[in-house]
């Protein structure tokens, strides 16, 4: 009984562990995708319009405004991961 009780104790201390792990896991791949969005528009010549999606409806604006709105949203996703690497 004592060892079943251990057993649940050490899987109660493993799963937010496990949730930690996932969330550091997303917040990478949104990272990635921050940066490969970001590399793909300096591409673009800067006169061209591009789309920006805000909720359910698309937005058209200039390539400069679309890369500081990721770029911001990228060093938000970098704040989340470092405050999760310091807990």
């Amino acid at each position: 009984m004592a060892a079943a009780a251990a057993a649940a104790t050490a899987a109660d201390r493993s799963a937010p562990a496990k949730e930690t792990m996932e969330k550091k896991v997303e917040l990478m791949k949104e990272i990635r995708a921050h940066e490969v969005a970001i590399a793909e528009l300096e591409n673009l010549h800067p006169s061209r319009g591009v789309y920006q999606k805000a909720g359910n409806i698309f937005f058209r604006k200039s390539v400069k405004s679309v890369v500081t709105t990721e770029q911001k949203q990228l060093d938000l996703a970098k704040a989340r991961l470092s405050k999760l690497n310091q807990a």
